[in-house]
């Protein structure tokens, strides 16, 4: 049964209803990311008409031309003849370091800070070390929303992993939350991105305290993705060596990896790589649990020469060279990275405008008691259609997003990224909003 009022819609309904059926999804609120892809290149083609897409979360702006350069000079130097070592370029350990001192205001040694292919691959590793620490602690406690691969890769691992939705958890109530799943025994890992995939929350320093100090109490590690580093729009967090910097929970354990992506802040995704950063303390201490699986019980020799040499054996040799110099160049205070990123937070809050002034809602909204930063995604609802019902409707109107459902969210909506909608799409994006709006509003 068509969940549609009319059939006067922006993208031919016939075929809008026929692609979807096609796709073989009940309920589409449970599609992956990729399907959903998949779904609306192929309404797009069937149709002729351009859809405004916010369902994918891949940059919209160019590379770093630091970046590019760099990577280019290092083929030309023939490093692509060469295997990289796993644990990474030694000039890129040196400017990750200092990038995390300058940007985070906390000291890691170069030896434990590994690049890796991507943040997606440097969580993978993490979860084969970090959860086989201890055969009692065999368990990832998720704070959701979140990055719904992360939860796969923990099936494809045949770990287990428990969750919970943290908005009506946020300040003080987040320590109680957190005790009792903690207290159990079970967890070995916590995971979360700051700012936050897929409602761009971002944790305080207060909750940031609040998961270290009980991460050292329960000796737990912490997980914390930093894919947005920086994007935080709120405040100016380029000033290298001076406050305010990024906040982090490894201001407030010693039991942190920290995943840094290049795919947002450079906008260098396509060529896959990123940075674990282990704490100095953790790195070099030793667990029994992981000779079950690797030659050693060190956490970081388990890290690199256990999990990553498995995974790939190394990251691309040229792209490590492109990301050892814009680092540098952020590091010397020569390329302010998080201006260039601004454009993502400027679109968000026009786009947010637009929809709650055609009925819709944002769903995560506040920090606490400040409203959420400007930033690569919002969420948002429309009043009494679930997930699924509003995301099904919206593609008949040329307008894709993802449910909240597949994020470990337990609220209805859907999440919106600002990185493949252009400004010139703006006109058409309200005009449908406006039409979505006649159509579904209650009189």
């Amino acid at each position: 049964m068509s969940l549609l009022k009319t059939t006067d819609t922006p993208i031919n309904a016939k075929i809008v209803s026929e692609k979807i059926k096609n796709l073989g999804i009940e309920d589409l609120g449970t599609a992956t990311i990729r399907e959903l892809v998949r779904l609306v290149n192929e309404i797009e083609e069937a149709t002729g008409e351009k859809f405004v897409r916010m369902e994918m979360g891949v940059p919209g702006l160019p590379p770093s031309k630091i970046g590019v350069d760099a990577e280019i000079e290092a083929l030309k130097q023939g490093v692509a003849a060469k295997y990289p070592m796993i644990e990474g370029v030694k000039l890129l350990k040196e400017e990750i370091s200092r990038f995390v001192k300058l940007f985070l205001g906390i000291d890691v040694k170069p030896a434990h800070c590994v690049p890796s292919v991507g943040s997606m691959q440097g969580a993978f590793a993490a979860f084969m070390v970090s959860c086989r620490r201890d055969p009692q602690k065999d368990t990832t406690l998720f704070i959701d929303p979140g990055f719904p691969v992360q939860k796969q890769q923990h099936n494809v691992l045949g770990l287990k992993y428990e969750t919970f939705d943290v908005y009506d958890y946020r300040g003080d109530k987040l320590k109680d939350k957190l005790e009792s799943y903690l207290s159990k025994g079970n967890i070995s890992t916590i995971i979360y991105s700051n700012p936050n995939n897929p409602t761009w929350i971002s944790f305080t320093d207060k909750e940031l305290k609040i998961i270290g100090e009980l991460a050292t109490k329960y000796d737990v590690v912490v997980l914390e993705d930093l894919a947005y580093f920086g994007m935080d729009f709120r405040k100016d967090l380029y000033h290298p060596g001076k406050p305010p910097y990024q906040v982090s929970v490894a201001n407030y354990t010693d039991n942190y990896v920290l995943l840094i992506s290049s795919s947002k802040v450079f906008s260098y995704a396509g060529q896959r790589i990123g940075t674990m950063v282990i704490s100095d303390k953790l790195f070099n201490r030793e667990f029994e649990g992981l000779k079950r699986y690797f030659s050693t019980g060190g956490f970081g020799y388990s890290m690199i020469y256990g999990a990553l040499y498995t995974l790939s054996s190394g990251v691309s040799h040229s792209a490590q060279y492109a990301l050892a110099a814009m680092l540098k160049a952020a590091n010397d205070g020569e390329y302010n990275f998080i201006e260039e990123v601004k454009e993502y937070g400027e679109r968000a809050k026009i786009l947010k405008k637009m929809f709650v002034e055609n009925g819709f809602e944002i769903v995560y909204d506040k920090d606490e008691d400040e409203p959420i930063a400007d930033g690569f995604y919002f969420t948002f609802a429309y009043p009494e259609m679930t997930a699924s019902e509003l995301l099904e409707r919206l593609l008949y109107y040329g307008i894709s997003a993802i449910s909240l459902k597949i994020t470990g969210s337990e609220r209805e909506g859907l999440r919106a990224c600002m990185s493949q909608i252009s400004r010139e799409q703006f006109p058409e994006l309200e005009r449908r909003l406006k039409k979505f709006n006649e159509h579904y509003k209650k009189n």
